[in-house]
């Protein structure tokens, strides 16, 4: 991406208004990036001592001061002077009006930061923005080789989207209200503002219920939420400017009330603790009045503990049929006039709203609760994407995106920071004009669970060059892009889909159509043929401007069947900052390579300041794999490796027969995060060396870390000797050493200037090939930069 001129002006020490470009710009460790951001004196500094203070005007903000205090402390290492009336402010706090301590959905959380020699000033129009504006401060405090010092900036600063949340799941594998509170204090950090908690499910009633003592009694294991746990919840939250939205599943995934109360169910029990994931059948039973009492109670209890007007309702994968089998409802559905599971669904949820609406509380339920039958006071929250989350707000409906922020998935981060909120047009010309050339070709990807993945796409040959469009089977079309021919025959290109980051590299012969698909970093492997020409396909449905308003934001996902509390960090951060950016950041900011250079300085930050565990995690892990202390070989062997990305680890433990609650959740594949720094900057170095050849630093850093590998051999060895846990590990890290040999190979025949003969090409394609496969539910990434080099190298 070409520097704007603005760019090149800061860089003169000239005032710029970044917030005009959108693009993060300087080096400003700043995260989700503020609307609008104007450095009049790059080199300037506010040199901070130990001696600073901090002054709250307008409102009493509790113990918040308290905490940024000791923030502070914890960035800077000192011990901090006690505040007096006499001391000079350094910080100031600037609260315009009072409101509520208790965050709403439409609360103001627009602040303005001042930094100018004389000290920093923060002017908030409520509390919420001093919340917010606070935690860009401290992003802003820095060390260098002089002083601890605060840069000289004026940011001006609000949310682009209202809704800004992280669901948790509880239900699955219950979270420690200790583990919760510290992902609330990450969530406050990253500026997001809904925690979703989701407290029951097939696997575990997580809420103590006073009128049906029997749900935590008979369906939780003893794992549950006592009433005074959950107010704390709800209290630390409002103190970070965060709403807690609970979500109780119904109608469907109720498995742990049928095992409570049978009678509430569609069919006669009895019923025992549900295992296994997926979708189950036990579902209430919508023509019995007591499931009405049973839902107006459970309700009115979470009206006490819970203060948004919001209570998530699930209604997502019912099972029908138990419904369908049941006389007694097939006998009700046709005295109301219900066409089928849908339609009966719809008439429960007109019951359920008009119970929350008793209670003073709306709606919010996943894509399935959508029915002209509801009113538009629900919100619709879509898993199933942006052509369903735009149907309904086409049709007036409020609606939050999920799809694509699911970070229970291993996926890079950059495949979440591409997502955005509201549905896009297509963006490429489907028309073939004069004088293009196009073909069509239908697929075939078998999935290791549920059916396959089928379509079809279109590559045109036009004068500026490839362009194509891909049309999944029920669904909307979608752009090609980066679409390169690597041989007269075989191309790859490159687009997101709900399965994540989607590389399909493809062998077009003939007629017949062979090679593999990648979702994420895993090969699935792709058949074919030709067609004879293009589908007529679906556009995407995007709504008009006034629609798109009902678009209120989204939420990232952590759903636990791969999730344990001792992980909880590991899994959400730092890649949850990367999705609070999508939500609060101008729409334009999308520079990757920016968002990874402050994602790094961010993540540091949020374990120093913030107290998030990550890393921590990984090391506790590695030491117990290891049975020992010394575990640098495991965390050299961990920078060439992955876990499965997509839905591939849930899948594979399926065919396993290991799908279910009490599958071990510790194997290294659990203890990485989502993707390699490490591979990801030897992507970069070999893009670096192909663009220029005598490029010595890509070189050498390349070469440094390939060696790195090639003498850890002997050192992983002895450790994975050591763990009945990482026997099938032996492959792998043999095959690490040999990719290491392997790299250090083309890079010597790079620096020499020979390229690769066509059979000497072959040979190394098959050996990535082979190290490419999934093994102990690990991908070798580093394979990719490898490939990325052969290509480089190869006669063609």
């Amino acid at each position: 991406m070409h520097k704007p001129l603005c760019y090149t002006l800061l860089a003169a020490s000239l005032l710029c208004p970044l917030g005009a470009l959108a693009q993060p710009a300087g080096k400003l460790p700043l995260m989700p990036w503020p609307q609008q951001v104007d450095i009049a004196q790059p080199q300037g500094k506010l040199v901070l001592t130990p001696r600073l203070n901090l002054k709250i005007e307008g409102d009493n903000l509790g113990d918040a001061p308290a905490r940024w205090r000791q923030r502070l402390e914890l960035q800077t290492g000192w011990t901090l002077a006690p505040p007096t009336a006499q001391q000079a402010s350094n910080i100031t706090v600037k609260i315009q009006r009072q409101v509520s301590a208790q965050p709403l959905p439409d609360s103001d959380e627009s602040y303005q930061l001042s930094v100018t020699p004389q000290g920093a000033t923060l002017t908030a129009a409520t509390r919420f923005g001093a919340l917010r504006g606070m935690e860009t401060l401290l992003q802003l405090v820095q060390t260098d080789g002089h002083n601890t010092f605060l840069p000289l900036v004026s940011i001006s600063d609000k949310p682009r989207f209202a809704w800004r949340g992280v669901l948790l799941d509880s239900a699955r594998h219950f979270l420690p209200v200790g583990d919760i509170l510290r992902q609330l204090d990450g969530m406050a950090a990253a500026k997001l503002n809904v925690f979703h908690w989701h407290l029951t499910d097939d696997q575990g009633w997580r809420f103590a219920s006073v009128r049906y003592p029997k749900l935590q009694q008979l369906a939780s294991d003893g794992q549950f939420y006592t009433r005074e746990q959950m107010q704390q919840v709800v209290a630390y939250a409002a103190a970070r400017g965060i709403r807690v939205v609970p979500e109780i599943d119904l109608p469907g995934h109720a498995s742990s009330i049928a095992v409570a109360y049978p009678e509430l169910i569609g069919a006669p029990g009895p019923y025992q603790m549900e295992r296994e994931w997926g979708v189950h059948a036990p579902t209430l039973d919508p023509g019995n009045e007591q499931v009405y009492q049973f839902i107006d109670a459970i309700v009115g209890e979470l009206a006490t503990i819970f203060t948004d007007p919001y209570v998530h309702i699930g209604g997502d994968e019912v099972a029908p049929s138990q419904w369908q089998q049941s006389k007694t409802l097939q006998a009700f559905m046709r005295q109301h006039q219900l066409a089928d599971a849908h339609a009966l669904q719809a008439w429960f949820n007109q019951r359920l709203e008009k119970i929350l609406e008793q209670h003073r509380r709306r709606m919010v339920g996943w894509d399935e609760i959508y029915h002209p039958a509801l009113p538009r006071t629900i919100l619709i929250q879509s898993w199933q994407g942006p052509d369903s989350l735009g149907a309904s707000a086409q049709d007036g409906y409020q609606g939050i995106l999920s799809t694509g922020f699911y970070l229970d998935q291993p996926q890079s981060t950059a495949y979440h920071y591409r997502n955005e909120v509201l549905p896009q047009p297509l963006g490429v010309e489907t028309k073939v004009a004069a004088g293009e050339q196009a073909q069509s070709w239908r697929f075939d990807i078998p999935r290791l669970k549920g059916s396959a993945v089928t379509g079809s796409f279109t590559l045109i040959k036009g004068r500026q060059g490839w362009r194509g469009f891909i049309d999944f089977d029920g669904k909307t079309r979608r752009a090609l892009h980066d679409i390169v021919w690597h041989t007269q025959q075989q191309v790859s290109f490159r687009l997101d889909t709900w399965m994540g980051d989607t590389r399909p590299v493809l062998t077009l012969k003939k007629d017949t159509l062979s090679g593999y698909t990648l979702l994420g970093n895993v090969r699935y492997p792709t058949s074919g043929s030709r067609l004879d020409a293009a589908p007529a396909g679906n556009m995407p449905v995007v709504p008009g401007a006034k629609q798109q308003a009902n678009i209120l934001g989204g939420e990232a996902a952590l759903w636990a069947e791969n999730v344990r509390a001792p992980l909880l960090d590991l899994k959400l951060w730092p890649r949850a900052f990367a999705v609070a950016e999508r939500l609060w950041s101008a729409q334009e900011v999308t520079d990757e390579s920016s968002m990874y250079r402050r994602l790094a300085a961010v993540d540091a930050w949020s374990v120093v300041s913030v107290g998030l565990q990550q890393h921590a995690e990984t090391a506790r892990e590695f030491t117990r794999l290891a049975n020992s202390v010394e575990i640098m070989p495991l965390q050299t062997l961990a920078e060439a490796l992955e876990p499965a990305q997509y839905y591939t680890r849930q899948h594979l433990k399926f065919q396993a027969g290991n799908y279910h609650q009490f599958e071990p959740l510790n194997r290294l594949a659990d203890a990485l995060p989502p993707e390699s720094r490490s591979v990801r900057e030897m992507h970069q170095q070999v893009e670096a060396l192909l663009r220029d050849r005598d490029n010595r630093v890509a070189a050498e850093a390349l070469r440094s870390r390939l060696l790195r590998w090639q003498q850890n051999a002997a050192p992983v060895k002895r450790l994975i000797g050591g763990n009945v846990l990482m026997k099938d590990l032996a492959p792998v890290a043999q095959d690490v050493n040999a990719l290491a040999d392997l790299g250090l190979k083309l890079l010597e025949r790079w620096r020499q200037g020979k390229p690769l003969d066509k059979r000497e090409a072959e040979q190394i394609q098959q050996q990535l090939d082979a190290a490419a496969q999934v093994r102990d539910e690990l991908i070798i990434a580093a394979v990719y930069p490898l490939e990325i080099l052969l290509r480089g190298l190869t006669v063609r």
